[in-house]
């Protein structure tokens, strides 16, 4: 099968960039504006970078608590965030029961191969896609859509800790893996998800 990752929150643990957004509160306000703005860029059949996103919502949060941030900075933190402990091993497991891996996120290409790079990651992805290739951003159906191009004929599954990434690969055609990191649940009224797991080593057994 060909396992499918998203990378920031499912891969990456984004709270890493607490101390720089101003804590683990602001870091989730932060982070809400990020996804808020990119559904409604791509619900109206528009296109924006999605590091340009999460620059510009970062001033914005910083403004609404009367606080200034260094966008630079939250760039190279986002470049850097660590993986979550589970990752490292749930993709060795997948890929020892013979599952290709592949990356596929709404960050900038360059921007996933440093995060995947500095996570110690990179080695472990057979391939890496960005929406920008596909000049939507995630939940529209090109970017899943220019995987299952690359591997004609091939079973996928997405996997995510993201509801709204889940939602549009399930209209993409593809099957689906919820990664319920904490606080993450399915998006209610949506066909469930074809296979949901806490942790990737857990997910890896059920595939």
């Amino acid at each position: 099968m060909l396992c499918v990752f998203d990378v920031n929150e499912t891969l990456l643990d984004v709270a890493g960039l607490d101390a720089t957004v101003g804590g683990a509160e602001l870091r989730r306000e932060w982070f809400a504006l990020v996804i808020h703005t990119a559904l409604t860029v791509t619900a109206t059949g528009g296109y924006r970078d999605f590091a340009g996103i999460a620059g510009a919502a970062a001033v914005e949060v910083a403004a609404r608590h009367g606080r200034e941030i260094d966008v630079a900075k939250l760039g190279e933190g986002l470049r850097s965030l660590p993986a979550h402990p589970d990752v490292a091993p749930g993709i060795a497991k997948l890929r020892e029961a013979g599952h290709d891996i592949v990356a596929l996120t709404n960050s900038p290409l360059a921007t996933a191969e440093a995060q995947l790079q500095n996570a110690g990651l990179a080695t472990l992805f057979d391939r890496i896609f960005s929406a920008e290739q596909a000049g939507r951003l995630k939940p529209a159906p090109e970017p899943y859509q220019q995987v299952l191009a690359a591997y004609p004929g091939r079973t996928a599954v997405m996997i995510a800790a993201h509801d709204w990434d889940i939602a549009g690969a399930q209209a993409a055609g593809l099957r689906t893996a919820l990664l319920t990191r904490p606080g993450v649940h399915p998006l209610p009224g949506s066909p469930a998800p074809t296979y949901t797991a806490s942790t990737l080593p857990e997910l890896a057994g059920l595939l």
